[in-house]
């Protein structure tokens, strides 16, 4: 049960990485020039999880902006809100998935010690 507990420990912290990185990313979405970040999940011994967190550094739309001296190019964000939020919604459920884990089997070893007792 040990092991049940530390994988789901290790999936809730890589989850809620993952859904800092989304929130953060919507935050910034309308910033010039801002730079999603991208997590990804790598598997660790004996069992579990660690989130990497890798900046995406593919450009953003470029547009024509006014100012006193003419029309420069600016580059704006590379945030495709199509993809965030799906992926934040699917990152929220993965994230209650594996508390409902955490909690099951603090469960299981609260009756188990009530059967030793």
């Amino acid at each position: 049960m040990i092991s049940a507990y530390n994988t789901a420990l290790s999936a809730l912290q890589s989850f809620g990485t993952k859904l800092q990185s989304n929130s953060n990313n919507i935050a910034n979405a309308n910033t010039d020039g801002f730079k999603r970040t991208r997590v990804t999940n790598a598997s660790t011994e004996p069992s579990g999880v660690k989130a990497q967190i890798d900046k995406i550094n593919s450009p953003g739309p470029v547009t024509y902006e006014a100012t006193n001296s003419g029309y420069d190019v600016v580059e704006l964000s590379n945030v495709d809100l199509s993809v965030e939020i799906p992926d934040m919604n699917l990152n929220a459920t993965m994230y209650k998935a594996n508390l409902k884990t955490i909690e099951t089997v603090s469960e299981m070893a609260g009756e188990l010690l009530n059967m030793k007792a």
